[in-house]
């Protein structure tokens, strides 16, 4: 019976998906604290990519 318990104890088939979920815990945890940081560098990127007067200042 000793065994099995040494046995279970150092198990480490979960520990992949352990390390994932712990790893997806911390960036969500990042995105939360820095959430308005991380919207406004979002919306400038977006300006930026979709700003028409770098398009309308191209001759053809």
């Amino acid at each position: 019976m000793l065994k099995n318990i040494k046995k279970k104890i150092t198990d480490e088939s979960g520990l992949g998906t352990l390390e994932i979920v712990l790893i997806i815990a911390v960036l969500v945890t990042v995105a939360l604290i820095f959430r308005a940081q991380l919207s406004s560098f979002a919306q400038s990127l977006i300006n930026k990519v979709f700003d028409y007067s770098i398009i309308d200042g191209i001759s053809y």
